[in-house]
């Protein structure tokens, strides 16, 4: 009989990982686009992750090492070096958990799913779906000018875009409620394609098959832009919940 301290529980799968952020969500919120931070400099706090580039110029995803810019025209190029972003965050990704997903779910299915998978909702997840797709509906923010819109105003007019009959990779972290306003409550994720040809923000997906990888975080290390803008941002409006949900645009 296996004795007891051989018995893999879902709790003996934590074990001390970090996770990177600048910036905060409510930032973002509040119009302010511009962080200090380069790509160059984000990459050695992590391999995987997502975020966006200042000016709101496209959503950023980073896949093994690689940083991503993924314009509103629907265009996907390498990240320069020195490009920097005001809100992003990664992580080393070393995944404990790995699933089959069920065949032919939509997203919020597979976040039920997930939950399962987990080991408690207190601790934030990187999470990486690769498969194929029925479909896959995403937006990307449009480049702002100054003065600096708030996001709910800067995302109010952003496309849906759908690509049907796809393979690639959904590159996301579930963040517990109680950090609402540092990330974003739930699951923020980014798709791309294996092309490196199409991707954006997750809005919607249903799956035809993929597997899950799954790193915990146990340990938050965040950095706060030096600047007069984020100096005098409003980072607790009292509807804070509600800008995310807008801003979002979460069909889950």
């Amino acid at each position: 009989m296996e004795s007891a301290s051989n018995i893999t529980t879902p709790q003996s799968l934590l074990r001390p990982h970090e996770v990177f952020q600048t910036g905060l969500m409510a930032q973002l919120l509040d119009g302010v686009y511009e962080g200090e931070m380069t790509v160059e400099e984000l990459l050695t706090h992590g391999d995987f992750g997502i975020g966006t580039f200042n000016g709101l110029d496209g959503e950023m995803i980073i896949l093994d090492g690689q940083c991503y810019q993924m314009r509103h025209d629907g265009s996907i190029s390498p990240a320069q070096m020195h490009q920097k972003t005001p809100f992003a965050v990664v992580t080393h990704f070393n995944p404990v958990i790995k699933r089959d997903l069920p065949h032919n779910i939509l997203r919020r299915s597979a976040t039920q799913v997930l939950d399962d998978f987990t080991v408690s909702q207190n601790y934030m997840y990187a999470i990486k779906i690769v498969g194929s797709f029925e479909w896959v509906r995403t937006r990307t923010v449009i480049k702002q000018s100054k003065p600096y819109p708030k996001m709910v105003e800067a995302t109010e007019n952003e496309d849906i875009v759908q690509f049907d009959h796809c393979e690639g990779t959904i590159v996301g972290f579930r963040t517990p409620i109680y950090e609402q306003g540092i990330g974003v409550p739930g699951c923020h994720a980014h798709f791309i394609e294996n092309s490196y040809q199409a991707g954006g923000h997750v809005v919607d997906f249903k799956l035809k098959e993929a597997h899950v990888e799954i790193c915990p975080g146990t340990s938050l290390k965040l950095q706060l832009p030096l600047t007069p803008e984020f100096s005098q941002a409003n980072l607790s409006p009292e509807d804070l919940a509600e800008q995310i949900s807008k801003a979002e645009k979460h069909s889950s």
